[in-house]
C-alpha cells in the first residue's frame, strides 16, 4: 500500500513537468526557424493588421522571414495571396510584373505576404509543410533580394 501511495505522489509531482515539453508542431516551428538562421534568413514573430478584404484572416502576430536587399536603388512593393496563386496589391490589382510572378508562384498556399521596401524583401508565412518548403522560401527571397 505505502509503495502506491508513494508511486501516486511521484505521479501528482511530475505530471505538471509533461505540460512544459513542447508539442511536435512547435518543436517543427522551432526546426524550421532554426534552419531559415542557418540559411542567412532572419525570423521574427511581427504584429500585423491585415487587409479586410482577404477571405480568411491570417495570425497575428505572423512568423516574418526576411532577407536585406542588395539593390541600392530597388522598387518597393507589397502583395497578398488571396488565394493559391492570386496575388494582389493594396489596390486589389494582380501582380503584372512577369518576373515577380514567376517567383510568387513557386510559393505555397500558406504565404500571406511579400513585401520589399529600402532595406529588405519580408515573407510572412503560416510555416506549414517540410523543410524543402523553406529552400523555395530562401531561394525567392534571395532572387527578389
Amino acid at each position: 500500500m505505502t509503495v502506491w501511495i508513494v508511486l501516486s505522489i511521484l505521479a501528482a509531482v511530475l505530471s505538471p513537468l509533461a505540460w512544459l515539453r513542447p508539442s511536435r508542431r512547435q518543436s517543427g516551428k522551432m526546426a524550421i526557424r532554426l534552419a531559415a538562421r542557418r540559411m542567412g534568413l532572419g525570423m521574427q514573430l511581427a504584429p500585423q493588421e491585415w487587409p479586410h478584404w482577404l477571405l480568411t484572416e491570417p495570425p497575428s502576430p505572423c512568423a516574418q522571414y526576411h532577407r536585406p536587399r542588395s539593390q541600392k536603388q530597388a522598387a518597393c512593393w507589397v502583395y497578398w495571396q488571396t488565394e493559391p496563386g492570386v496575388w494582389l496589391n493594396r489596390w486589389r490589382e494582380p501582380c503584372e510584373d512577369t518576373q515577380l510572378m514567376a517567383q510568387l508562384a513557386t510559393l505555397p498556399a500558406d504565404v500571406f505576404k511579400v513585401e520589399a521596401d529600402q532595406q529588405m524583401i519580408a515573407l510572412y508565412w503560416g510555416e506549414r509543410g517540410e523543410p524543402e518548403i523553406l529552400q523555395r522560401i530562401a531561394g525567392v527571397l534571395k532572387a527578389l533580394a
